[in-house]
């Protein structure tokens, strides 16, 4: 009976160990949502309510706010948001291309909520001035340096980010530049990407973290 037992519990907490969720959005209304979670067939939610675990908090005109596996994903139509560590502990999250085949999502810097854009080109993270203010990023003992703009060379700051969290994905110590001027998202660049193994498969990326 008790080994009965002990295969019982162990069969019982399998699913919870291997507990992920994918969620997408695929259509937007006033106060609505239609996603896709999991891999199944779209559900059309109402702010407010509640499907699988997964809660629609708010809709914008080009995104939705949702709640699932204990965080807030904002994503606009076409983006996924996948959370879940799998049974190793493993951090990682996918991301799904805009019309545009730019990889855009929602993250925390120094605990602040930052929109993200994915940015290989970039060598560090950066960040507009109102990002870093809302993040808290301390500018008095910053360095200096010259960043290339669309409108030339200007000057921005070097900082150190205490933490950046993207999905299951969360890092600390990171670089980053800071522009004086406003910026609609941040560039998640490769001071960031470097310590990720990046798979790219058609519109969709998945970054893993390697340390």
């Amino acid at each position: 009976m008790a080994h009965f037992s002990a295969a019982l519990f162990a069969c019982l907490l399998l699913p919870t160990l291997a507990q992920a969720t994918e969620v997408g959005v695929v259509g937007l209304f006033p106060g609505k949502a239609v996603l896709v979670i999991n891999g199944g067939n779209p559900r059309t939610l109402s702010v407010g309510t509640k499907v699988d675990d997964v809660k629609l908090i708010g809709v914008e005109q080009n995104a939705a706010t949702l709640e699932f596996d204990g965080k807030r994903h904002r994503l606009a139509i076409g983006q996924h948001a996948f959370t879940g560590t799998g049974g190793g502990g493993e951090q990682a999250i996918t991301l799904v291309a805009d019309v545009r085949g730019h990889f855009i999502t929602t993250g925390t810097i120094n605990g602040a909520t930052i929109p993200l854009m994915v940015d290989t080109g970039a060598t560090t993270i950066a960040l507009g001035a109102s990002h870093a203010r809302r993040a808290n990023v301390d500018l008095r003992n910053a360095r200096t340096v010259p960043i290339q703009t669309a409108n030339g060379i200007t000057q921005a700051w070097l900082v150190s980010l205490n933490t950046v969290r993207v999905g299951d994905v969360t890092l600390h110590s990171v670089e980053a530049t800071v522009a004086g001027h406003d910026m609609p998202h941040a560039l998640l660049g490769m001071s960031f990407l470097n310590r990720m193994e990046m798979k790219r498969d058609g519109e969709t990326m998945t970054l893993r973290k390697r340390y």
